[in-house]
């Protein structure tokens, strides 16, 4: 089982994904830390092209992320790609929640960097702003992509409740165990 997990920002992919590799006891692959490097600068997109594939060269693993640079790469090598498509009040919910608590306790993330609550209230770069403007945006992206017929190989599950991400995590870990 190689799973991706897509999502607009804040919608839980990391959450989901790290909870579903352990579950089927697969390696977790976080593509934002493969992305980002210290002071929230991208790497070169060669190098984040080749951390993705030195990253998803075994047989079993669960990623997640959005990152368009890399689709191909990635949803190549996947069996499945789980969409987490919840609500926008639910989605905006989650963001400020985590954003305000990262941003309160300086919650360290890759490569040392933080979230600010002035950058995520204060700026065009602010994680809140680019959840709400993109989500009807990422919607329409992931139902196109779930219909292209270049993506036809793949497995989708679509999450539309956060209710149900427990019972499609134990679902795809008694079918796809890893190790």
């Amino acid at each position: 089982m190689r799973v991706i997990v897509v999502g607009t920002s804040g919608s839980g992919k990391s959450t989901f994904a790290s909870a579903l590799a352990t579950a089927a006891a697969c390696p977790y692959i976080e593509l934002d830390r493969l992305y980002w490097g210290p002071g929230w600068t991208a790497v070169p997109p060669a190098q984040f092209e080749h951390a993705v594939l030195a990253a998803t060269a075994g047989d079993r693993w669960v990623a997640d992320g959005n990152y368009s640079a890399v689709r191909d790469v990635l949803w190549s090598r996947a069996t499945h790609v789980v969409w987490l498509n919840f609500g926008r009040w639910t989605v905006f919910s989650r963001v400020l929640r985590r954003t305000v608590g990262r941003g309160l306790m300086r919650t360290r993330l890759s490569h040392g960097n933080r979230e600010s609550l002035r950058m995520a209230f204060c700026s065009r770069d602010s994680v809140l702003l680019w959840s709400y403007t993109t989500f009807t945006k990422n919607r329409v992206k992931f139902a196109g992509l779930r219909d292209d017929p270049k993506y036809a190989h793949l497995k989708w599950v679509e999450i539309t409740k956060p209710s149900r991400t427990r019972t499609v995590i134990e679902m795809l870990a008694r079918t796809g165990r890893c190790g």
